[in-house]
Formats: structure tokens, sequence, C-alpha cells
């Protein structure tokens, strides 16, 4: 079954894979604090700060296609603003030490990006 992007973008799936990356990229936190604690030599692979950089521009990129096309079909800019919120958390936290005040702004910056796409979703129905 092939999918065109108009399909893909007016049954929010988008979105949908979205929400699902910021759901990684929890869980990525908490592994990785588990993993520092436990093993510290493994540890290193995901304190990388080019893993983080790539997550980050994964995640604008995303947000970009999706919130942006969500405010254009449906007219409501609330989703897409507070999805920029949650990246701009997300970018600040990249300039902070690595530790758990990090940690703290990453998860909040990707629940409000999550809550972000969840609006947009809801908005698209």
């Amino acid at each position: 079954m092939t999918l065109s992007l108009r399909h893909i973008f007016a049954h929010g799936r988008i979105d949908r894979v979205a929400m699902a990356v910021s759901g990684l990229c929890v869980a990525h936190c908490f592994a990785t604090a588990v993993l520092l604690g436990l093993l510290a030599s493994a540890g290193g692979i995901f304190e990388n700060p080019l893993f983080h950089e790539t997550g980050l521009v994964l995640a604008i990129l995303l947000g970009a296609v999706a919130l942006g096309h969500g405010a254009v079909a449906h007219g409501f800019m609330m989703p897409a603003a507070i999805g920029a919120l949650g990246l701009g958390i997300m970018a600040g936290a990249l300039t902070m030490d690595h530790g758990f005040q990090e940690s703290v702004y990453t998860v909040l910056g990707v629940a409000i990006l999550a809550l972000g796409h969840d609006l947009n979703h809801r908005a698209g129905r």
C-alpha cells in the first residue's frame, strides 16, 4: 500500500511519528542516565554531543514539517507555538553540562513538543 504525502499529512501520521520520536527521546534520556550509573564506560556512546545534536536536528525538521503543515491546513497556530517552545527548551538544554539539570530540561522540552504534536493532530481531525 503506497501512501502519498497528502495522505500522510491528512491523516495525522506525521504527528504520530513525531510523538513516537519524542517518546524515544525520553527513553534515550532515561536509558543514558541508567547506563551512566551502571555502566560508565558504555554511557559514553550516548553522551556524545553529536548524538544529541542529530536528535535535535531531526526534532526540528519533523516539528517544522508537521506543525507547519498543520498550521496551514487547520489554521491554528497554538500547536506550532507550543511545539516551538518545546524545541527551544530542548535546544537550550544542549548548552548545559551533561547531568541531571540537562536531562530535566530535555525531558520537559520533549514533553512540550509532544503536546504540540498532539494538539496539532487533534486540530486536524
